[in-house]
């Protein structure tokens, strides 16, 4: 079983040819850029860390100006909450009301 198909050997071929054209010149790495574009590229790639720098220092700053909000309106004064009683038995002996001038001891 050493024949091969027509289309094979026709696939083998053009791969065989195409590899041929590849030479070790094709295969070194590429030049970096160079010249008007590349002075664009880092440009804008450091005015826009410039921008979010200034933006985040901005914010910090509006942050830590406008203080607590405690400090720009009067705080009410406290209310005094009412004990809660609960029903129960009427006591039979009166409790002792206590005077309003103090005791000389």
């Amino acid at each position: 079983m050493t024949d091969r198909a027509p289309i094979e050997e026709r696939l083998r071929a053009a791969l065989d040819a195409r590899g041929r054209l590849i030479s070790a010149h094709d295969l070194s790495p590429g030049r970096p850029p160079s010249g008007r574009t590349w002075g664009t590229r880092r440009t804008r790639r450091v005015l826009s860390v410039a921008v979010a720098a200034v933006a985040a220092a901005a914010a910090v700053v509006l942050l830590l100006s406008s203080g607590p909000p405690d400090d720009r309106r009067p705080v009410p004064p406290a209310r005094r909450s009412s004990p809660t009683v609960t029903p129960g038995p009427t006591p039979a002996v009166p409790r002792p009301v206590p005077s309003a001038v103090p005791s000389v001891p």
